[in-house]
């Protein structure tokens, strides 16, 4: 699952609210683009790829505001009766973690509970949902799994859907004795054998650096990548401005703070 070329293409955006510096909350938008590749996983239409939802949003379906993940699954309806999507049911879901906010949007980095994130996507009626957990997840391997038979925490495995082989690293680089967090040894080594048969999509919260100026990353990462590269690594945790980079013969889309659809 290839991308066709590297040029996205702005399909809508959400209103949300995010801690800003010292905390203080701003109103900010989420960007949703287009992104073309050579095939899809059968059974689906087009791939939701998100990550660091970190921020409040109201749904379109009203109500008090909920965390930004859960609010951009009630989108998918939306904008699946609009045409701006294809039905919710042909719709997959790859996460690449952080989906916590404070209620408040008042305190940035905060950690908590995001298991109704993943439910929200789940109940919706989405065909897959995989993803990893970012460092400031609290979700388990067992209580996504309770899901759906094809909702799925990635940590160091791998899940294949419609022809379609999906890894995922949960987690970032730091204190192992800190929740989410291995040595760069330890994070490297379980790289080499997720892609020792390379998957079709690679899922990390912490991703390689790219290969343009701003994309920052860790080279560690890139240099355990680059031999094997997987057709298409997934990542977030840091802000691209420009989302695409080469990676080998593959390329990096980070999905910081941004969604990612991509359709054929």
């Amino acid at each position: 699952m290839r991308l066709v070329n590297t040029r996205t293409q702005r399909l809508a955006t959400v209103p949300y609210r995010a801690a800003g510096a010292g905390g203080v909350p701003q109103n900010v938008r989420l960007c949703v683009e287009r992104l073309t590749v050579d095939q899809l996983p059968a059974g689906c239409d087009a791939l939701l790829a998100a990550g660091d939802l970190q921020g409040v949003a109201s749904s379109p379906l009203g109500g008090e505001p909920v965390l930004l993940g859960i609010a951009l699954a009630d989108y998918l309806q939306v904008w699946a009766e609009s045409g701006l999507l294809p039905p919710v049911d042909r719709v997959g879901v790859l996460l690449t973690g952080d989906l916590y906010s404070a209620p408040g949007a008042d305190r940035r980095g905060a950690s908590g509970a995001v298991l109704d994130v993943w439910l929200a996507f789940a109940a919706a009626g989405c065909p897959m949902v995989y993803g990893v957990a970012g460092n400031h997840d609290e979700v388990t391997a067992g209580q996504v799994a309770e899901l759906g038979p094809d909702v799925a925490l990635l940590d160091g495995d791998r899940r294949a859907f419609g022809g379609v082989t999906v890894a995922g690293i949960s987690g970032i680089v730091g204190d192992p004795g800190r929740a989410l967090r291995r040595t760069e040894e330890d994070f490297v080594s379980l790289i080499g054998k997720v892609i020792t048969s390379p998957p079709d999509v690679l899922l990390l919260h912490e991703g390689p650096v790219g290969d343009r100026m701003g994309q920052l990353g860790r080279d560690a990462v890139r240099r355990a990548l680059e031999r094997r590269a997987p057709a298409l690594t997934l990542c977030g945790h840091v802000h691209w401005e420009e989302p695409v980079a080469a990676l080998g013969d593959g390329h990096i889309v980070n999905v910081d703070a941004r969604v990612a659809v991509l359709t054929v």
